[in-house]
C-alpha cells in the first residue's frame, strides 16, 4: 500500500471528490435560481454569495481530480434540478416569499452538509482532508446563516 498524496489520490477518494463536485455544482445553481425568485435584496444577496463559495469549491476539488489523471465531474444530479424545480414552484405559488424559499434553501444546506460530514469520515487522514476540512467549515456557516435567515423571516 502506498503513501496517498494530492496527486496520487485512491479511487475511493476520487469517487468522494466527484460526488463534492456533483454536490457543490447543485448547491451553486439551487442557491443562484433562489436568488433569482426571492423578494428581498438582502436574501439574494446571502445566496448568491453562498453560491460563489459552492463554486470554488467545486473549481478546487475538480482541480485535484484533474491532477490525477481522471475527467472531473462538471454537471450537478437530477436530484438537484428536481430540487431547484420544487422551490421555483414554491417560489411562483407563494410570490417570491422569502421564509418559504429559505426553507427550501436550508433542506439543499442540509443536504450538502451531510454529505461532507459523510465524506469526511470515508476520507480521514487522505491526502486531501485539510481541503476538505476547510471547505466544510465553510459549508457549515452558509447552512447555519441560512437557516438564521430562515429563522429571522418565520415571524415577518
Amino acid at each position: 500500500m502506498s503513501l496517498e498524496t494530492k496527486l496520487s489520490l485512491s479511487d475511493d477518494t476520487l469517487k468522494h471528490l466527484q460526488e463534492l463536485i456533483q454536490t457543490n455544482i447543485d448547491s451553486s445553481e439551487g442557491l443562484v435560481s433562489a436568488a433569482e425568485r426571492v423578494d428581498d435584496h438582502r436574501v439574494a444577496s446571502t445566496f448568491r454569495e453562498i453560491a460563489q463559495e459552492r463554486t470554488n469549491n467545486a473549481r478546487e476539488l475538480q482541480s485535484y481530480v484533474t491532477a490525477n489523471a481522471k475527467e472531473a465531474q462538471t454537471e450537478g444530479s437530477t436530484i438537484g434540478a428536481i430540487h431547484r424545480g420544487w422551490t421555483a414552484m414554491r417560489a411562483a405559488i407563494n410570490g417570491g416569499d422569502p421564509y418559504v424559499i429559505l426553507i427550501e434553501a436550508e433542506r439543499g444546506e442540509d443536504r450538502i452538509k451531510e454529505q461532507y460530514e459523510d465524506v469526511l469520515l470515508h476520507t480521514a487522514g487522505s491526502a486531501v482532508n485539510d481541503v476538505l476540512q476547510r471547505q466544510f467549515a465553510g459549508i457549515v456557516k452558509g447552512h447555519d446563516l441560512i437557516r438564521d435567515l430562515r429563522d429571522v423571516y418565520k415571524f415577518k
